[in-house]
């Protein structure tokens, strides 16, 4: 997933907006986290979130190939 359609499903996501993206699934997790650690299994892999800023509140996202999964966190 590039920068852009990640910055569009944040801004969708923001903004209350159709959330329905194909196959992607939008996961909201703890505030101010810039890593998350998706289990699978046992075992368990970090997803670096990255910063969006969309209309004056700024969040972390990041994609999860493997769920293909979108997590999103409130940076404020």
């Amino acid at each position: 997933m590039d920068t852009k359609q990640m910055l569009t499903i944040v801004e969708n996501y923001s903004r209350k907006l159709d959330l329905e993206t194909n196959d992607i699934k939008i996961t909201r997790v703890a505030d101010k986290k810039s890593v998350f650690v998706e289990q699978s299994g046992d075992s368990g892999r970090a997803i670096m979130l990255s910063e969006y800023k969309v209309d004056g509140a700024t969040y972390y996202a990041g994609y999860s190939s493997r769920s293909q999964t979108v997590y999103i966190s409130l940076a404020a």
